[in-house]
């Protein structure tokens, strides 16, 4: 026989309470019927960095949730993180969300993604693909954990290190580490690096960073991280890369000259998430859109 305990609902701030909340929301996405979410009373909601109503955008034009999937949850602070697929009739689209969910259960967050990438600037993301990382959802062993302060200045560490790139490490990798963008690996990739005439991705994290590629990121602004999953591992972080578009021709730090990309004012909204074991980096998911130059986030109010 059940005792009360064993049939109660789970806690809204431990890790099954928070994935059955976010379960809940995603079910009622999926359905475009934002009724059956369990909201808070006020309830703050963006999407691609813009506040919006609860049921607009995405709400109401998606046709179906991909089966790849990320989780994460912060039973600290009430968070729960996701990264996966979502299909909008004829195109599917990466995917990153983040909800925070009160003391009783209902969700007073919303901060998603959608990286369009028909709408978004950013074709050489266009051949994504998305598959199970198992490492993402994998415990450290906690001989292995570092305290959430020190997780979090490894992942800031990471975007002291792209700022203003210029081969300078801030951080530590793992000798292994991978990173996936909008659905497309884009560290330890050749076939990818010849198809779009970008080399730089057939290099490993650190070495990328360690021949300065990425000086034209002018700034990594309004930085914050949410989310801290001692447990898997995992910093959600969110933020900008601002690119002014200045920077013409420069030199790596091997002596190769290169041409920027970036030749006009613009930024990266980005939800990205690291997996820290050990210290290190060994693995980075991240989803990011084109946003104005210098576009403030509504978040930096809240």
């Amino acid at each position: 026989m059940l005792n009360e305990d064993q049939n109660a609902a789970p806690s809204p701030h431990k890790r099954e309470g928070l994935y059955a909340t976010l379960d809940d929301y995603l079910d009622a996405l999926s359905r475009r019927d934002p009724y059956a979410v369990p909201w808070a009373d006020f309830v703050f909601n963006t999407e691609d960095n813009v506040a919006i109503e609860v049921g607009d955008g995405l709400w109401g034009t998606i046709t179906g949730l991909g089966d790849y999937q990320v989780r994460c949850a912060d039973v600290k602070t009430g968070q729960v993180g996701y990264f996966g697929a979502v299909e909008e009739t004829n195109e599917t689209s990466a995917f990153a969300l983040r909800l925070k969910v009160d003391r009783d259960g209902r969700i007073s967050e919303v901060e998603t993604i959608v990286v369009r990438i028909a709408f978004s600037g950013l074709d050489i993301f266009a051949e994504k693909s998305f598959w199970d990382k198992p490492i993402l959802s994998e415990a450290v062993p906690p001989e292995k954990r570092v305290p959430r302060e020190r997780m979090i200045s490894i992942a800031d560490g990471y975007f002291d290190t792209l700022q203003l790139n210029d081969g300078q490490i801030f951080t530590n990798f793992h000798p292994d580490c991978n990173r996936v963008e909008n659905g497309v690996q884009t560290t330890n990739n050749p076939e990818f690096a010849k198809r779009v005439n970008y080399p730089i991705a057939a290099l490993g994290c650190e070495a990328q960073f360690k021949l300065g590629q990425y000086l034209y990121d002018d700034a990594l602004r309004a930085r914050r991280f949410p989310l801290i999953d001692e447990e898997l591992g995992l910093v959600l972080a969110g933020g900008f890369i601002d690119h002014s578009g200045r920077l013409g021709e420069y030199e790596l730090t091997d002596g190769t000259k290169i041409v920027s990309p970036f030749r006009r004012p613009h930024s990266f909204y980005l939800l990205e998430l690291f997996k820290i074991v050990d210290g290190q980096i060994c693995q980075i998911e991240a989803d990011f859109i084109n946003v104005p130059y210098r576009m403030p986030s509504p978040w930096d109010a809240r």
